[in-house]
């Protein structure tokens, strides 16, 4: 036994040569088509509309969705690996790819075929895209305090509510919403929240404030105002006033994706670093000669590895449907996300002026790692699953 888990056999990743033709095709497409345009998206805060028709036209957001469903199939450790690979050209383009994840795993894990069909599809295939609108002013952590409300009238509800910080709300064509159906019932304060899926265009769904947040720039969020949205019933994913479990399960999938996006990160910070110090000369040699600078490169090299072998062991047990794969979830987002502001922040240092210098695209790798310590679920959070988990898997106590 290795506690908490019942065999070293428990800690294997399952990779194959698929995953690594897959990566390299990713990387060559992203060198080719991304890269040369990271600087006009800082500048403009917009990803250009071309990028998402040619990653719709190589199959890019039909990476984990089965082929019934218009995807390529694929499980999470070849979304984790694409998403990597995208979070070290341009973190934030993996944001705009994760939003559809935010959208379709509830809908994939929970939703009926009609829903599968009608929503997930259309997205597979990059002719739609979907966002995921949880968060609202009083907090996004707490999932069981959601105030908007969606009041049942004869085969339709009615949805009021507010939701704050929603990435990829302003291409969204379809969201996933929570809602309050019903007060919750006494010692089950996450009862009585329902998911729906509502589409933009409806009447009532309108787009308020646009968030300058700190990183990310070309995804930054938006507020969602749903004033007297009228919704079917048949919209309504999984079961009803038992929507908590819906949102804190895709969170359990989709925070390997913030992983894998601080993995990309850190990888792009660590490669630019290495790189300076290398050709970088300061009194009469190169700057890695220096101890000071090659134990940074060593430390970063080791956070690097570690945050990547824990994101692709938290992707392979998902794959093997382990319940054990939520702990190691939480393990891979909080341990990736901070070892990227980490290495992000040396690599600043390393370079010195030049590190602060936006003209040279790695001070932006700061900015960003900072936002994946916070969102789908604080890294305090993170700790929070992490210590529960451990108690319910180790002894089976609920704390």
């Amino acid at each position: 036994m290795v506690f908490p888990f019942k065999s070293i056999e428990d800690f294997k990743i399952d990779i194959k040569d698929e995953h690594e033709l897959f990566r390299k095709s990713v990387r060559e497409f992203l060198e080719k088509n991304v890269e040369p345009r990271w600087k006009e998206i800082e500048d403009t805060n917009q990803i250009p509309p071309e990028i998402f028709k040619l990653m719709g036209e190589q199959g890019f957001f039909g990476i984990g969705v089965p082929e019934e469903y218009g995807g390529q199939g694929g499980g999470q450790l070849m979304t984790t690996i694409m998403m990597e690979e995208i979070a070290r050209i341009v973190p934030s383009l993996a944001v705009a790819v994760g939003v559809n994840h935010l959208f379709g795993v509830p809908i994939l894990k929970f939703g009926n075929e009609e829903l599968k069909k009608k929503y997930i599809t259309p997205i597979a295939k990059g002719e739609a895209q979907g966002a995921h609108a949880n968060t609202e002013p009083s907090g996004g952590s707490d999932v069981a305090g959601i105030q908007s409300k969606a009041e049942k009238e004869n085969d339709h509800y009615i949805i009021n509510g507010r939701k704050v910080f929603i990435s990829g709300a302003e291409k969204a064509n379809y969201f996933i919403v929570s809602a309050r159906t019903n007060p919750p019932q006494q010692n089950k304060r996450w009862w009585g929240i329902t998911v729906f899926v509502v589409e933009k265009e409806w009447p009532g769904v309108k787009l308020g404030q646009h968030f300058k947040v700190l990183g990310m720039r070309g995804e930054q969020p938006y507020e969602v105002i749903f004033d007297n949205v009228k919704v079917p019933k048949e919209n309504i994913v999984g079961k009803i006033d038992e929507g908590f479990k819906v949102i804190v399960s895709t969170y359990d999938y989709t925070r390997i994706g913030i992983a894998a996006q601080a993995v990309g990160i850190a990888q792009a910070a660590f490669e630019k670093a290495l790189n300076y110090s290398l050709q970088r000369e300061l009194f009469g040699q190169q700057i890695i000669n220096f101890e000071m600078i090659d134990e940074k490169i060593a430390e970063m090299y080791m956070k690097l590895e570690a945050a990547r072998l824990l994101t692709y062991w938290a992707a392979s047990l998902a794959d093997s449907n382990r319940s054990e794969f939520i702990i190691a979830a939480s393990l891979a987002k909080s341990f990736a996300s901070e070892a990227a502001e980490w290495i992000s922040r040396q690599a600043v240092q390393i370079h010195g002026g030049y590190g602060v210098d936006q003209e040279m695209g790695l001070e932006r790798y700061l900015r960003d790692s900072v936002i994946t310590t916070i969102y789908e679920g604080t890294n305090e959070i993170q700790r929070l699953t992490i210590a529960r988990e451990l108690v319910r898997q180790a002894f089976g106590l609920k704390i």
